[in-house]
């Protein structure tokens, strides 16, 4: 079974989003700031582009924590990730 594990370090995530050619993007919302996701290859035309700086802002400001695994279950490199509250 693949782990999957729970962090709120800032580092570990960008260096965990970075490693998959994942960038910080959000869905706009009313609410706080907005939905935070790590968008990856080309930019989806859905989510707006925003610098980490305001991504750490959001998913301090929400309590959030990070939800990621390392390796899918035959190997490969795993893009799983979800935003959880912390």
């Amino acid at each position: 079974m693949t782990e999957s594990t729970t962090t709120r370090d800032h580092d570990t995530i960008r260096r965990w989003a970075e490693a998959r050619d994942g960038h910080p993007a959000k869905v706009d919302t009313s609410g706080k700031g907005g939905i935070l996701r790590i968008d990856f290859g080309e930019p989806e035309d859905s989510l707006t582009q925003i610098d980490w700086d305001e991504f750490f802002r959001i998913f301090d400001e929400n309590n959030l924590a990070f939800l990621y695994q390392e390796k899918t279950k035959d190997g490969s490199e795993s893009r799983f990730n979800k935003f959880v509250s912390g």
